[in-house]
């Protein structure tokens, strides 16, 4: 039977997730890169980019060092699916928009990292 949200792999997550977070907060594109598998089948759906692999992901980040990525997040929700997978979503807010965010994250040998990431902004009204 599969265990959903063992809270001490719950807590690895929310610590790993901090991190990302932190790393976004700080633009910090090696942190950023660090946080996502070294691995061709890893991908991100952004804002305006659709990024395939972890040398895709890593050269955006490197290219966008020095935007303004700043926000407040919301209504995080950390699932974890027996010990090695899990899933976390969350609302932001940047620049008076607002934003959600998924992502797939996998215990590898390096620890946790994302392998599926979607970013996007919501329609405004």
């Amino acid at each position: 039977m599969l265990e959903i949200n063992l809270p001490d792999v719950v807590a690895e997550v929310q610590a790993a997730f901090d991190r990302y977070e932190a790393a976004i907060q700080a633009n910090d594109p090696q942190g950023l890169a660090d946080a996502f598998w070294n691995d061709p089948r890893t991908l991100r759906y952004g804002i305006g980019e659709n990024l395939y692999g972890w040398d895709e992901i890593t050269r955006f980040r490197q290219a966008s060092a020095g935007a303004k990525l700043a926000r407040t997040l919301e209504k995080t929700v950390i699932t974890t699916y027996g010990r090695d997978m899990a899933t976390a979503n969350t609302l932001f807010h940047r620049g008076g928009k607002l934003g959600r965010q998924s992502q797939t994250w996998m215990r590898t040998d390096e620890g946790w990292r994302v392998v599926a990431a979607h970013v996007s902004f919501l329609p405004q009204e």
